[in-house]
């Protein structure tokens, strides 16, 4: 059985040997740059791990991977555009070190090597299935990130709405390299679908515990400020969870904190701190956290249902645990 570390080293190499080594190097640079910026490269990783699961040969689902990894980056190009954000893990972003016109450019350009990856798979058997998931999936993510931005001028935001934003902005990929993975590695269309399931599950259950731990979690473990979303009056399953209580007065005073727009270090505290009170008022988080506790159980039972001894599934079981349980 293979480990995490060897997974990330395989795909370490593989990237090291496929730089974007091309003219003109005013369109490839702003690519090189993105795509060595680090990240956990988890969607590339699940292809390699679903692969493994049914086949030792994972150099097959390489290109796979690859063009998944391409892509979501070609995302993080444009939303950091639209976002008008300076930074991208902790570095300037393309727009920001080289100019808008280079970011979308190298947006567009990384799109399109993601069908030459995608198409790169050895079995050409394969090539119309998986191009056809993917096509799915890229639609999907762009309809995501549409609603998301939609979601910020909009006050009648719904639970199920806002469920099937952060289910196509970012679970569906999850899903997808898992599935392309399995089927790459000889895995049967109904064991590719249950990983798919598990992907797509674990990205829900994590964006539940993300919600969470923006408003609840140890800044120092959460890695960024804690209540963050709260300041941006972003709409999260907290907010909309809290919207749908009887207790009228909670509502309006939460609403009225939501129209504030802080601007010192104290406001925004007192800010944060005044929805917490409401959050724990209204009992949201106990709602949050056994919606996560859902997602988290119906990945775990599709994993399990996955025709694969248990100890080929092991590193995908503890990658997906590593994920969930973070405190909040």
């Amino acid at each position: 059985m293979q480990t995490l570390s060897q997974f990330q080293d395989l795909f370490y190499k593989y990237l090291a040997e496929n730089q974007f080594d091309y003219s003109p190097k005013e369109l490839y640079e702003p690519v090189r740059y993105i795509m060595n910026l680090g990240g956990k490269r988890m969607r590339p990783l699940l292809a390699l791990m679903a692969h493994a699961v049914f086949d030792d040969d994972i150099e097959k689902s390489m290109p796979a991977a690859f063009a998944v990894e391409v892509f979501h980056n070609f995302t993080l190009v444009h939303d950091d555009i639209m976002d008008v954000a300076p930074l991208r893990r902790g570095k300037p972003t393309i727009h920001e070190h080289f100019s808008q016109n280079h970011a979308i450019l190298c947006g567009d350009v990384m799109m399109i090597y993601a069908y030459h990856y995608l198409n790169q798979t050895a079995d050409k058997s394969l090539v119309g299935e998986l191009f056809t998931l993917f096509n799915k999936t890229a639609i999907e993510v762009c309809e995501g990130q549409q609603n998301d931005m939609n979601f910020e001028t909009r006050d009648n935001v719904s639970i199920e709405e806002y469920l099937k934003m952060i289910e196509y902005k970012t679970a569906v990929l999850l899903g997808c390299a898992l599935q392309m993975g399995a089927r790459v590695g000889g895995g049967s269309k109904e064991d590719a679908r249950h990983l798919y399931e598990f992907g797509r599950n674990v990205g829900l259950a994590f964006q539940m515990q993300d919600d969470l731990l923006d408003t609840y979690g140890d800044p120092e473990k959460f890695g960024k400020k804690v209540g963050g979303d709260i300041v941006q009056n972003k709409k999260t399953y907290l907010v909309l969870r809290a919207m749908q209580s009887d207790d009228e007065k909670s509502k309006k005073e939460l609403k009225d904190w939501l129209k504030i727009v802080t601007v010192t270090p104290t406001a925004e505290e007192e800010k944060i701190e005044k929805v917490r009170e409401i959050f724990d008022r209204l009992e949201v988080k106990a709602a949050a956290e056994e919606l996560k506790n859902s997602y988290q159980k119906t990945a775990f039972e599709h994993l399990a249902a996955v025709d694969a001894p248990e100890e080929r599934k092991a590193v995908l079981r503890a990658t997906a645990e590593s994920l969930l349980v973070r405190e909040v």
